[in-house]
């Protein structure tokens, strides 16, 4: 069992930065992906970056440029640094935990409650 609890999220001006966490508890974080994902009002949620458990990572297009995952498995946390922001960033952001480095929620078996990101234009 692994649960999550995301932070950091806030309202910014376009071309600002947040970074966004991912605190996780139980002894097998390590061993676990963990992905971010995000959910605009009206659409569905979408993946944003994954970081494996060796710290491999992937992202979504719109974002490979601007946004920085990484992980600090003694902290059991997974960041988000985000810079750049722009308007169509604003979503709710969740964390999420899988066996799997996959760009697809349905790969994902833990989820946090997720911190909302605002990015005025």
């Amino acid at each position: 069992q692994v649960q999550l609890v995301e932070s950091g999220g806030g309202l910014v001006q376009a071309g600002g930065s947040l970074r966004l966490s991912c605190a996780a508890s139980g002894r097998t974080f390590s061993s676990y992906a963990i992905g971010w994902f995000r959910q605009a009002p009206g659409k569905e949620r979408e993946f944003v970056a994954v970081i494996s458990w060796n710290s491999i990572s992937t992202y979504f297009a719109s974002v490979k440029c601007r946004f920085t995952i990484s992980r600090d498995n003694a902290k059991n946390t997974v960041y988000l640094q985000m810079n750049s922001l722009n308007p169509e960033d604003t979503a709710v952001y969740y964390c999420a935990a899988g066996r799997l480095a996959l760009a697809t929620p349905s790969a994902m078996d833990y989820w946090g409650k997720g911190t909302l990101v605002t990015v005025s234009s």
